[in-house]
């Protein structure tokens, strides 16, 4: 599957989760019933994945961690905020071009329609 593909599945899972939950939970809960419906959709998902950050020729364990990763392609990090703003966007950037995935979905879920909420994101490699 390429990442397009993905992002199709992926996005009704996360319009599923919000319409049986709604928004104003926290984030933990968003990020379980995702990564159940991902599963359940049929999609290898990897949570709170360990993301080493390779500082020249320095390799760090410093405890970052993606909320989700599906099919080793695309990032997805979940949010529940009043709003997303620039920080938000650059971590998931920061995310992608360490870990070398090319599609990045950052998802908000305190919003009244997640698609509201959803920023696709390129890595430009």
């Amino acid at each position: 599957m390429i990442e397009n593909e993905i992002s199709e599945k992926i996005i009704g899972c996360a319009i599923e989760v919000h319409k049986s939950l709604g928004p104003g939970l926290l984030e933990s809960a968003y990020l379980e019933c995702l990564f159940y419906e991902l599963q359940k959709a049929g999609l290898k998902v990897e949570k709170q994945k360990p993301l080493p950050l390779i500082y020249k020729e320095v390799k760090l364990d410093v405890g970052y961690r993606i909320d989700l990763v599906v099919e080793g392609k695309v990032i997805i990090e979940l949010k529940s905020v009043e709003a997303l703003n620039e920080i938000h966007t650059a971590q998931v950037l920061t995310y992608l071009k360490l870990s070398g995935c090319k599609l990045g979905l950052l998802m908000n879920f305190n919003v009244l329609r997640v698609v509201e909420g959803l920023k696709r994101l390129v890595n430009k490699l």
